[in-house]
């Protein structure tokens, strides 16, 4: 539901994680609203930051230095990529 000031989120919580909640919101000088919105928007940027992590084993590793090392193939793709918002800025 929209509303003057934005899109509602409904959510359920138990008695004890409210005042948890408050109790932090209330430390930060924030309201429990702005608290849980804040919170809930650091934590989707981290789980959308860390899927840009992986593993590579050695020579892996080096075929990828080797290519980011070397000249690009699509350089306009490339910009375009490098143009695009993040994904929590949309």
């Amino acid at each position: 539901m929209a509303t003057p000031r934005g899109i509602t989120i409904n959510l359920r919580a138990g008695s004890a994680q409210r005042e948890l909640i408050d109790r932090a919101a209330e430390a930060q000088g924030k309201k429990r609203t702005q608290f849980m919105l804040e919170a809930a928007c650091e934590k989707a940027e981290q789980v959308l930051i860390d899927r840009a992590f992986f593993s590579l084993d050695a020579e892996s590793f080096r075929q990828f230095t080797k290519a980011l090392n070397g000249p690009l193939r699509h350089p306009e793709r490339v910009a375009r990529l490098l143009a695009k918002k993040s994904p929590w800025e949309k």
